[in-house]
């Protein structure tokens, strides 16, 4: 019997684990903390019991949209080095399993935030379980090199749900932060392509190193990596955050356009491939600087009363109205 006992827990664990890794667990995690981020930034302290189903909404629907991910490209992940281990290109794990799976920790992460947080949030996180799940990965990853361009805005909404999940509501500050991990998505996905080329091209996956050579992919790395530059310069010239972020930030360039040098020379080794930190790099400096020089304000930060270049524009407009 006890035998017994042992065998079947050995065959359970490793249908936990298979599940987990469904979820992606790591990647979740970085998105939680950008969610996170997405969360201070809209209020000083946000109310407890709304960060909690927040992330626990927005973690539960984004590890079902990653199971997805694994039901549609089981075959493709089975031609890959990187991914031949996963559940389903192994066959341990069912289909049907797979995608019940997925469903349900779909409908419960978008129910607790639609009946736990606000409706906003929840339409706004099915658009992306979408946008990744389904308009990404089953056609635009195989139909087009600008797949992860078009496909990113997906992957960078995780501060715009932390946003909404507090605040109930849009604005330019969320829409920032999303594009931020928008034009970074590019050169980071591109220079894991470059070393992955003859894997994707083995599995028919049109990616921009397969299509238009590694030379051309080096220069694309190389100019979005300008274009991350400036998008994160932007928080700064709006007056979304001061000084303390614009020295952060202009450090955290100067490192993230040495690598991008790199890449473009094809001077990267394969350990050094990708900064994959840089975004929650970047949103740590953004909240840490906002909520130090920042005042607070009843439903957010009001983030122009220490920025030089905001406070001057409404000394004018006060000196013009009083005049």
């Amino acid at each position: 019997m006890h035998d017994a006992r042992s065998m079947a827990q050995q065959a359970v664990m490793p249908l936990w684990r298979d599940l987990v890794t469904l979820g992606k667990p790591r990647v979740v995690a970085v998105m939680l903390v950008c969610s996170l981020v997405g969360m201070l930034l809209a209020r000083p302290v946000p109310p407890f019991d709304k960060l909690v189903l927040g992330l626990v909404g927005i973690g539960l629907a984004a590890s079902g949209a990653a199971a997805f991910n694994h039901v549609v490209d089981r075959r493709l992940d089975a031609m890959m080095l990187r991914t031949a281990s996963r559940p389903l290109a192994t066959r341990r794990l069912s289909i049907p399993l797979a995608l019940g799976w997925a469903s349900l920790l779909s409908v419960m992460g978008i129910g607790l935030l639609y009946v736990g947080v606000n409706a906003l949030t929840a339409w706004l996180t099915f658009g992306s379980l979408i946008g990744y799940a389904l308009i990404y990965t089953a056609f635009l990853k195989r139909a087009t090199p600008q797949n992860i361009v078009i496909g990113g805005v997906a992957g960078a909404a995780p501060p715009l749900l932390g946003w909404t999940s507090v605040s109930d509501q849009l604005g330019p500050e969320p829409l920032l932060l999303v594009l931020i991990v928008f034009a970074w998505t590019p050169p980071h996905f591109w220079a894991l392509a470059i070393h992955k080329r003859e894997e994707y091209e083995r599995a028919e996956v049109p990616m921009l190193p397969v299509t238009h050579g590694e030379a051309f992919t080096r220069l694309q790395v190389w100019l979005y990596g300008w274009l991350t530059v400036a998008v994160t310069l932007l928080p700064f010239v709006i007056g979304m955050s001061g000084w303390l972020y614009l020295a952060g930030v202009t450090a955290l360039n100067v490192r993230f356009m040495w690598w991008n040098g790199k890449v473009w020379r094809g001077g990267t080794r394969r350990r050094r491939l990708r900064p994959s930190g840089f975004p929650f790099v970047i949103f740590w400096v953004f909240s840490s600087s906002c909520c130090w020089t920042a005042m607070p304000r009843s439903g957010g930060l009001e983030w122009r009363r220490w920025h030089p270049i905001t406070t001057a524009a409404r000394d004018h407009q006060n000196s013009i109205s009083s005049g």
